[in-house]
Parts: C-alpha cells; structure tokens; sequence
C-alpha cells in the first residue's frame, strides 16, 4: 500500500507549542522531510525522537519532492516540517504537496502554530477578511515585482499580513509608507518567544523609531487595509473627471441600454438617475 504526505506544524518559538498528534506523528513515521537537519535535530532531540531524517528545501524542492513522491509510493509515510510554524506558508512545502497530489497521494495537514495568524489575532487589527503576502519580493532579485506587488497593496481593504527580517525591516517600512500612506499597523517580534512583542503605531511611527532603535528579531507587519469609503471617494472623483457623455458611452458600449447606464452613472457619481437624465436633455439640446 502507498504511504501518506503528512504536513506537521512545529513551534514558532515555544516548544510547548507542538501538539501531541504531531509528536505522534513525527514519531510513527518512516522518514521526516526538514527545511533544515541542523535545525530540526534540535526539537526531535527535545522531545526523543529518532525518526531518520532527510533535507527538504528551496533550493532542491524539485528533485526532493520527485524523490520523495516515489519514496511515498512504495509505502513510505513521510512527515513534513520547516524551520517553524507550518509547512507548505512561505516556505517549498507547496512544491511536494503539489507532486503528491499529481501521483494521487494522500495529504493531510497537522494543524498548529503559523506566525501570520498568531500576529494577526494579537494585532487589533480587523480580522474577518485579511490578505496574506509573506515576504516581499526582494529589490536586488525582483524590482518589478516588488513594486506591482506594492501597488496592489495600495488598493487592498483586507487586514494585510507581510513578514520580514529585521536587517530588511527600515526599507521595506519605508516602501510602505510611499505607496500605501501613512497606515496604522502592529508590528510583532520574536512571536511565542521570552521577548515577544507586539506594538501598535503607524508606518511612520515605525520609521521614526527605528532610526534610533536597530530592529532584532523576526518580524510579522499587520497593515489595515485601505477604507472602503476612501476608495469609494477615489472612484467618484475618478468619475467625475470624465465627462457624462463618455461615461455614458463606458457603460453602452458594454451592450448595456441606455436606461441602465443612466442608473450606473448615477451611482459611479452619487447623483439621483433623474439629475443624469436631466443633464443629458441639457447636452441634447
């Protein structure tokens, strides 16, 4: 019979964090998949277990994952862990999920610690709808996508989440800021761990502060999202630029009639339809 992909969430920080069905687990399996031996040696010595290793990570995530795949496929059970939190959230776990499911593997996921929630339910930031970027891409590597993606956030109304390294933090704070205006954010460092921290400001507070004050630790910035009504507005304005006519044709040209259009102009200009209706007799005559 084929093994089982196991996807197992390991502490972020406290190793009181880890559950016992993933302790279990690492501990039934045939082989465990790590980011980093180095690392992981240290939480199985923490808690006894033996489990053969192998190194899984972004750099062989291809061919690991292939190999891994056939490994599976001979009745191997295989548990994945990364450095913290759980696999497949940033990291090259999505790679040999993706694999096994195109062998027709089964996959499941140990759910248990992952930095991007726990900072944003101790952000007090709103919750219900949040978008989740990880890392952005880095200047050196990727400008172009590091600015598209930036301009993309600017128009974003969800709770946003982005991680970053503290040498990364003064630049990326400041891109921020550019592009996205002065938000409110919580900034969460060293998450579980003895100095964890969470401090509401804004991004140029943050700047501010961190001129004087080198940052240390990992961080997880929680940005709020753009206010509807400001996008609202932006988009009235937008309107407004144009004139009634060619808005009028935006809408007709999409095969919509013309009665219709009158009412989604209206709307696009916060207008009642008959000011529309009585606007475009006055360009008639």
């Amino acid at each position: 019979m084929e093994g089982k992909l196991y996807l197992c969430a390991t502490p972020i920080g406290n190793l009181d964090d880890i559950t016992l069905r993933v302790l279990n687990t690492l501990r039934e399996a045939d082989l465990i998949a790590a980011e980093d031996t180095r690392h992981s040696i240290k939480l199985l010595n923490h808690f006894d277990i033996k489990t053969p290793m192998t190194s899984y990570h972004e750099y062989n995530k291809v061919e690991k994952a292939s190999y891994l795949v056939e490994q599976i496929k001979k009745g191997m059970n295989v548990a994945l862990i990364t450095d913290a939190g759980t696999p497949g959230i940033s990291d090259p776990g999505e790679e040999l999920v993706r694999q096994c499911y195109r062998a027709g593997i089964s996959v499941t996921s140990l759910p248990g610690p992952a930095a991007c929630i726990t900072a944003l339910t101790m952000s007090g930031l709103p919750t219900r709808r949040f978008c989740f970027e990880a890392f952005l891409p880095s200047e050196k590597t990727s400008r172009k996508e590091r600015q598209w993606i930036l301009e993309e956030l600017k128009k974003e109304t969800r709770t946003i989440v982005l991680y970053e390294a503290p040498h990364h933090l003064e630049k990326t704070l400041r891109d921020l800021l550019e592009v996205l205006g002065n938000r409110n954010i919580t900034l969460c460092r060293e998450l579980t761990k003895r100095y964890e921290e969470a401090w509401q400001t804004d991004l140029e507070g943050a700047i501010s502060h961190y001129r004087e004050e080198p940052p240390k630790g990992e961080f997880v910035i929680v940005i709020e999202g753009k206010a509807i009504d400001e996008i609202r507005r932006e988009e009235r304005l937008s309107w407004e630029e144009m004139t009634l006519e060619d808005h009028m044709d935006f809408y007709e040209r999409q095969g919509i009639s013309r009665k219709e259009a009158m009412k989604l102009v209206a709307k696009d200009r916060g207008v009642s339809r008959r000011e529309i209706y009585q606007q475009l007799l006055k360009t008639d005559d």
